[in-house]
């Protein structure tokens, strides 16, 4: 990707999540460093994501995601992620 392509992703991310990209790295450098087969690990990341993103997390969604995690069965296509967050009707 090019330079300009890259700062363009970074700012459409950054009007559409209202978070900043530099905290969007930050969280990228933690999760490299964290453990995510442990589970207290991973409801840490959850809630440092939630916070970032300014958006509640329900104690249901939370364990989905942390079994989701902890077991490796994150799909790794965005369209599925996006589901896995969708409120459901």
């Amino acid at each position: 990707m090019q330079g300009n392509n890259n700062g363009s992703f970074f700012d459409q991310l950054e009007k559409k999540t209202n978070v900043k990209h530099q905290d969007l790295f930050q969280l990228a450098q933690s999760v490299n460093k964290t453990d995510l087969s442990n589970e207290e690990n991973v409801r840490q990341l959850i809630h440092q994501v939630a916070k970032l993103a300014n958006v509640s997390v329900s104690k249901e969604k939370e364990d989905e995601l942390v079994k989701a995690i902890t077991s490796n069965k994150v799909p790794m296509d965005f369209s599925s992620l996006a589901k896995m967050f969708q409120k459901p009707k």
